[in-house]
């Protein structure tokens, strides 16, 4: 079936709409971060620059790093953009630009979210790298796609809606396990994490500023919730839209988050940026060795 001009739109280049990306110019290793700036703590790691582009807050770049080709891209913040990336990103691959037709051999991209968090459970230390073996979506991005009931974690809902006592206004939550293919990369440099990805960074992650909130014990319950040997272990804010998307388009997705605050102990590491290089080349180390 040929999709519409109006539904996947492609620019006068042949990239992609939102991300300004060929089908060409993107690699089948993907990193995704947050943060515009994070793009150079990887492009420093590169042995060679194949090709760069920025549009928006879309900054990416693909090179080659221990002889594999490899793509980062940022995605600014939130999960409404990572139904965008992720959407295009699926399109790349595997949607014919020339015919507006899918390719009929699917190709599945390796896909890591490089980003930062605030850890939840007394006992991770600031600095630690949680690796997201289940992403729990406030975001309600999922609710809004057909077969849900194919990837999420109903048990894991079930229980999870129970022991918050979740309040019935706010979007359904989800839980996603990421792909078994990039936790077995990671788990040797990463605490196993079961993530919390929030709409806002205040409000609903359990922030307290000016404004009063419709769960104010929630961070108490988010620590005590535990079900079939998973604790939520840290809080971002755009994983589970990464592993919904991932899993229902076929690609092979997780995130891991660099612990710069700690929610339990109130405290916060404000010069984590020092530290992000030696991040970033571990996460790299783990995806091309």
């Amino acid at each position: 079936m040929k999709i519409p001009e109006s539904e996947l739109i492609i620019n006068g280049d042949g990239s992609v709409f939102h991300l300004h990306i060929r089908p060409d110019q993107l690699a089948d290793t993907v990193f995704l971060v947050g943060d515009p700036g994070r793009v150079r703590n990887f492009k420093s790691f590169f042995t060679s620059l194949e090709c760069e582009g920025e549009s928006r807050e879309f900054v990416w770049a693909t090179g080659t790093y221990n002889s594999k080709r490899v793509t980062v891209l940022a995605t600014g913040i939130g999960t409404d953009n990572i139904d965008i990336v992720m959407t295009e990103l699926d399109a790349l691959a595997n949607i014919d630009f020339d015919t507006r037709e899918v390719k009929p051999v699917h190709k599945a991209l390796d896909i890591l979210r490089v980003g930062t968090c605030g850890a939840i459970q007394p006992e991770i230390p600031l600095g630690s790298y949680i690796l997201s073996h289940i992403s729990v979506g406030f975001d309600g991005l999922m609710n809004w796609y057909e077969g849900r009931e194919t990837f999420a974690l109903q048990d894991f809902e079930d229980a999870f809606v129970k022991h918050m006592s979740w309040n019935p206004k706010l979007p359904a939550p989800y839980f996603v396990r990421a792909s078994q293919k990039i936790i077995d990369r990671l788990a040797g440099s990463t605490v196993k994490g079961m993530t919390v990805s929030a709409p806002g960074f205040y409000g609903p992650q359990g922030r307290v500023v000016r404004q009063g909130l419709v769960m104010p014990d929630m961070l108490r319950d988010l620590e005590s919730f535990e079900f079939d040997g998973y604790k939520i272990t840290n809080f971002e804010m755009e994983g589970s839209a990464l592993a919904g998307m991932s899993a229902k388009l076929g690609h092979n997705a997780a995130t891991v988050c660099f612990a710069i605050a700690h929610r339990y102990h109130k405290d916060a590491n404000t010069d984590y940026k020092k530290e992000m290089d030696k991040f970033v080349k571990t996460v790299l180390d783990c995806m091309t060795n």
